[in-house]
């Protein structure tokens, strides 16, 4: 039985209560971890894609505000040229990529927010992840939930590690132990 129909549900659930209210508590604990395992790696690939579609906006940005530098010494060259109506093409042209660039700017700060959201409902689920993972450690192993339990978990990657460390320094030092 499918306990979550949203990621958001996952992040939101009080599994407390849902382990207070089953039959089976292990059982519903392992089916809940699958399913979070599934939401968590549905989410890694959301966010990634996401890490992706802004790099795409971003190198066409780039590759955008070159080319208003190429117009602009393109209405040089025709100016130094004395030919008025090409550098006035020119001038034209750098304006509808400077038009484009807008846009691509607008975009890129949906594709930063979007990529944020995911990010962080990333960090959520994981969070979560670990917390029901813990818990179902607590439960004494049976035959069927043996490969639930021998999965691999949401680990903290190596810049959770630093965030941690560096907080752990901060409380070092606030205590005058560092």
């Amino acid at each position: 039985m499918p306990y979550f129909s949203r990621l958001t549900d996952i992040v939101t659930c009080n599994l407390t209560s849902v382990l207070k209210e089953a039959d089976d508590p292990r059982q519903v604990l392992d089916d809940i971890v699958r399913e979070m395992r599934e939401g968590v790696a549905g989410a890694q690939r959301s966010a990634a894609t996401a890490a992706r579609n802004l790099e795409k906006v971003e190198m066409e940005i780039a590759e955008q505000k070159s080319q208003v530098g190429m117009w602009l010494e393109q209405a040089k060259k025709s100016l130094a040229a004395k030919d008025d109506q090409q550098a006035r093409q020119s001038l034209m042209r750098k304006k509808e990529v400077e038009a484009l660039i807008a846009g691509l700017l607008q975009q890129r700060e949906s594709a930063v927010a979007t990529r944020d959201h995911l990010q962080t409902t990333l960090n959520a689920l994981r969070a979560r992840l670990t917390d029901a993972e813990r818990r179902l450690q607590g439960f004494p192993a049976d035959d069927d939930s043996a490969t639930t339990a021998k999965q691999p978990s949401a680990a903290p990657a190596a810049d959770e590690w630093a965030e941690v460390d560096q907080e752990l320094a901060a409380l070092r030092k606030e205590l005058g132990q560092g």
